[in-house]
């Protein structure tokens, strides 16, 4: 026994001393080739299947209606639709894809034209234009309006979460539309884009009164001219759920969905499942807490500011806000009303949909699938890659697929007979002096830093009153818009100089308000610093993500130099 346990011995001493034989470096380099297999798996890393398949891309999967007649009639015209999607080689991840939209995003550099929108509640929203014409380079903005019978197709722009006018994948979308020679309007939410919040409700995730009333007044405004909207991540929850609940009786004639989460409920419970949808959560949540931030003086009256300031994930939020503000029981009863997935069987019009199987953030476990199926105006195009709202493609990723497919879309529907009409008038008609960009002499700078029109009511009241009830419907407008030359300082700057108010002038009241920006005074400034001290967190949260995500690169460059050394290990260790 004794013999038995000293040969024992031996041989794991001299095993030990064959081991420490082995240079350091080998260990090294072995330790680094597990680390890059599991990040490759982890960050569901498909350069090598790519590689493999020799870059040739995934086909898109399209789910539709056997008797649908958009599909047969559009979008089977639709070359990007039937083509194949490849990831950028180096953005061969869902999260570094999305890591680099937010950071790297690319976006082309235009200007806006700013109109600022008065809702019936008292609200106000800013809707940031691009003419066709300025996308070309071929007009003076102030030479530049929209005729009232003016034919030309407007598309309507409904951002996602906390995002804006100036978000990178947001400008990518209006500027390749609007090359196109297409106006287009970007709405944003309520209390973003650098207008405050003037009336005590907030938007969410299902609201959809904002979109119904400006769809309403554009129509109103530019009745002979097609109205469009793309709608993104939760701007395409708030669209489809406004087409399943009007029906037949909006105004727009088609529209495209993308990104959306479809289930909210499903989506809560998918965000906190694994560790990266954990951090996902958590940037979400911090900026929801900064556009908390900017309108403190109305959410410490009407939510729980405490649990505000305390919320460590979207959850939290809508529990301590959403829920409060929107008067909902529960954060599963608001989840519940507000998922799109329950409306998709309603739309009435045109319907092109969008999502990314291995979208971090929008489970393709909440894709409505056989409602998508039933519907003959619904087309569901599903890709294997492309992350959240990112989907780049080339070398250099200069280009975004969901972009070129959805102007594509709209475009071929646009010159088919399948563009939808509305059928009902809607029972209010939202008139030009109801719904007019503010009128008031004044923009306001609030206590919250963010910019304000102070409009005169009483004076704007008196005119409806003594005008003829032809005038009334029939009012003509100045259609002059004004460009918003340095978009990122409207939160910063307000106007310096008057313009006379309407009873002191003979001419038709301006649905464009004139905003000329002056310099940023010290309080705002203050403001805007301790907002940014406050997404510094969100900021470096998503750049540790993008460190990470970074590593997977270099494995890929050693797995093709080490390949021929490793032909049997590698496939085996690297293949999902």
């Amino acid at each position: 026994m004794s013999l038995f346990d000293e040969s024992s011995l031996h041989a794991y001493k001299l095993l030990f001393n064959a081991l420490s034989q082995i240079p350091t470096s080998h260990y090294l380099f072995s330790l680094l080739i597990l680390s890059l297999a599991f990040l490759y798996n982890i960050l569901e890393f498909h350069f090598f299947q790519d590689l493999f398949s020799g870059f040739r891309g995934s086909s898109v999967a399209l789910t539709f209606n056997s008797s649908c007649s958009l599909y047969y009639d559009v979008v089977s015209k639709c070359k990007i639709l039937h083509g194949r999607y490849l990831a950028t080689p180096w953005l061969s991840s869902p999260h570094i894809q999305t890591t680099f939209l937010h950071f790297f995003g690319r976006p082309p550099s235009f200007n806006y034209r700013r109109q600022l929108f008065h809702l019936p509640d008292g609200g106000m929203i800013a809707l940031d234009w691009l003419i066709g014409s300025d996308a070309s380079g071929g007009s003076l903005y102030m030479n530049n309006a929209i005729s009232k019978d003016d034919s030309t197709p407007i598309v309507v722009v409904i951002p996602g979460l906390t995002s804006d006018s100036d978000s990178a994948y947001i400008k990518h979308l209006v500027f390749c539309t609007a090359k196109r020679g297409w106006n287009v309007v970007v709405t944003n939410h309520r209390g973003l884009g650098g207008v405050s919040v003037t009336s005590d409700r907030f938007y969410n995730a299902g609201w959809t009164e904002d979109t119904r009333e400006v769809v309403s007044y554009l129509h109103h405004e530019y009745p002979k001219a097609p109205l469009f909207a793309v709608g993104t991540s939760i701007g395409a929850n708030i669209l489809v759920k406004y087409l399943g609940e009007d029906g037949e009786k909006t105004p727009l004639a088609g529209a495209v969905a993308i990104c959306s989460p479809w289930d909210l409920l499903i989506g809560d419970r998918f965000i906190c499942r694994r560790l990266l949808q954990k951090l996902y959560d958590r940037a979400l949540a911090i900026g929801l807490q900064g556009y908390a931030q900017l309108h403190e003086p109305r959410y410490s009256r009407l939510a729980n500011w405490e649990g505000i300031k305390k919320s460590r994930s979207i959850r939290d939020f809508d529990h301590h806000a959403t829920c409060l503000v929107g008067k909902f029981e529960t954060v599963d009863t608001y989840y519940r009303r507000c998922s799109s997935s329950t409306y998709v069987g309603s739309v009435a019009v045109p319907l092109l949909c969008i999502s990314a199987l291995d979208d971090p953030v929008c489970t393709r476990e909440a894709i409505p699938w056989d409602e998508c199926r039933a519907n003959k105006n619904v087309v569901l195009a599903t890709n294997r890659h492309g992350g959240h709202l990112a989907f780049f493609e080339g070398i250099t990723a200069a280009s975004v697929w969901w972009v070129r497919a959805a102007d594509e879309f709209l475009g071929v529907l646009h010159s088919s007979p399948y563009m939808h009409v509305q059928k009902k008038e809607s029972g209010h008609v939202h008139t030009s002096l109801e719904s007019s960009i503010d009128q008031g002499p004044y923009v306001n700078v609030s206590e919250d830093g963010m910019v304000a029109a102070v409009g005169n009511e009483q004076t704007r009241n008196s005119m409806v009153g003594d005008l003829p009830e032809s005038q009334n419907v029939d009012h003509k407008m100045d259609n002059e818009m004004v460009p918003v030359t340095e978009h990122d300082k409207r939160l910063t700057e307000a106007k310096s100089d008057t313009v006379p108010s309407i009873a002191q002038t003979c001419e038709p009241p301006t649905n464009i308000l004139d905003v000329k920006f002056p310099d940023v005074t010290a309080a705002i400034t203050r403001r805007l610093n301790h907002l940014s001290r406050q997404n510094r967190r969100s900021i470096w949260l998503l750049a540790y993500v993008a460190i990470i995500t970074t590593w997977p690169l270099l494995g890929s460059a050693l797995g093709i130099i080490f390949r021929g050394k490793h032909k049997n290990v590698l496939p085996a260790v690297f293949t999902r």
